[in-house]
């Protein structure tokens, strides 16, 4: 018996993509490159975690119930042991942290431009009455968010470079109080 007569391969015709406004839940995936196949440890040489799965020849990080906290230095002092103990009735004060932190009570220009007339004369005892800058032994620092259309003259114990322009620019002045 002879064999059959090969019939000319007939080209195949890719199936036709659909429009773009048919994407759906059925045709949602993850982008590509994004999900990675699971490691399978311990299958083997040729998986390239075989024998000791990834975990090294002997010492405590092969043996079964080693602890790999993330938050573990190595034995050397950890940073949550090593940073400061806040203790006594003032915390932050009692033993400070930062050396370079400036401790200041900041009040923006909006709120100047909300509680007081124009022409007024912006002074600390002014600043607390208004509920602004009311803690006491606190340095005040004026800031500038916010805009000022009116003449003031602030009296603070700091003001920001741009919140003195825009006082000036408005018309007030500036005056430096010290502590």
């Amino acid at each position: 018996m002879s064999p059959a007569p090969k019939r000319p391969a007939e080209p195949q015709q890719e199936p036709p993509a659909a429009p773009e406004q048919w994407i759906g839940l059925h045709s949602l995936r993850p982008a590509p490159g994004s999900r990675r196949p699971r490691k399978r440890v311990g299958r083997g040489e040729g998986s390239g975690t075989g024998k000791t799965s990834g975990r090294g020849q002997k010492g405590y990080g092969s043996r079964s119930g080693a602890k790999d906290r993330s938050r573990f230095e190595g034995g050397q002092m950890p940073i949550h042991m090593r940073m400061r103990k806040l203790r006594g009735p003032h915390k932050k004060q009692s033993m400070p942290f930062e050396p370079f932190r400036t401790h200041t009570q900041p009040v923006n220009l909006a709120d100047l431009e909300a509680r007081f007339e124009a022409g007024a004369e912006v002074t600390l005892e002014a600043l607390r009455g208004a509920g602004l800058g009311t803690r006491k032994g606190i340095p005040v620092k004026i800031l500038a968010r916010g805009e000022l259309a009116k003449l003031l003259t602030v009296h603070a114990h700091a003001f920001s470079a741009t919140a003195r322009e825009r006082i000036e620019a408005a018309g007030g002045s500036c005056v430096v109080v010290e502590k």
